[in-house]
């Protein structure tokens, strides 16, 4: 027979994943939301930092939330076994990611088209307030990649095609490529004025969906994903040994 305060913890953690992904079901956390601070669930649900970090991992064996290191833990979507999905060992490489980024000029071009078509003042809102924590971010020192992931979320939200922000919540946070590729450490220089002409390229979006220009949005984002996969085609032909 098993100890009564191991059978207990198991049930906690079980209690905690239900209630977690209820809230993931019934919206209250949506895709591309950054799930409380483990001490402020361990607060409100009255449990071990271990019950916690135990129900979090359930929550990513299936496919609901990605804990991303130092950043924190994002929700995915519901987390259907059946459903499309890119693991993180899928993106492992440079050619993994600009594999992901031929994916996304295919999906996102026409997502803007329909954002800029079918947008509403609110979906504007929530994408110029991804843009300013983007900026917020870099002003801060740090590489915005919640922020660049909310953004071409809210745009995927804007097309008010649900599949679309389903697909988008599937490819999570690292389907940004330097959520896999750069490491989590202070800006240079370098890397400011990059996410900088990132932020640029975003602003050409959203003028684009806010007046609602279906083909000037379409091109915007072709061209901000072009670029950015043009930069990983040259990181690549750097470094030949980071491709498989």
């Amino acid at each position: 027979m098993q100890p009564a305060t191991l059978r207990r913890s198991r049930s906690l953690t079980s209690d905690l994943v239900q209630a977690l992904g209820d809230r993931v079901r019934d919206g209250r956390l949506q895709a591309g939301t950054k799930l409380p601070p483990e001490g402020a669930i361990m607060e409100e649900f009255g449990v071990s930092r271990t019950v916690v970090r135990e129900a979090i991992s359930r929550l990513q064996a299936a496919g609901m939330v990605e804990t991303r290191h130092g950043i924190g833990t994002f929700v995915l979507g519901h987390g259907d076994a059946s459903s499309f999905r890119i693991a993180p060992t899928q993106l492992a490489t440079l050619q993994d990611v600009i594999g992901v980024l031929e994916l996304r000029i295919g999906v996102e071009t026409e997502s803007a088209a329909l954002a800029a078509a079918r947008r509403t003042p609110e979906n504007v809102a929530s994408l110029r307030s991804a843009l300013e924590a983007f900026l917020a971010a870099v002003a801060q020192g740090r590489d915005a990649v919640g922020p660049d992931y909310q953004f071409h979320l809210e745009i995927a939200r804007a097309t008010q095609n649900a599949h679309y922000a389903d697909l988008m919540a599937t490819l999570g946070g690292s389907m940004i490529p330097r959520a896999r590729l750069e490491k989590a450490e202070p800006l240079t220089p370098e890397r400011e004025d990059y996410l900088r002409r990132v932020n640029v390229e975003h602003e050409s979006i959203l003028a684009a969906i806010e007046r609602q220009d279906p083909e000037a949005a379409r091109a915007a984002m072709r061209t901000h994903l072009a670029n950015s996969r043009e930069r990983r085609q040259r990181a690549a032909a750097a470094s030949p040994g980071n491709i498989r």
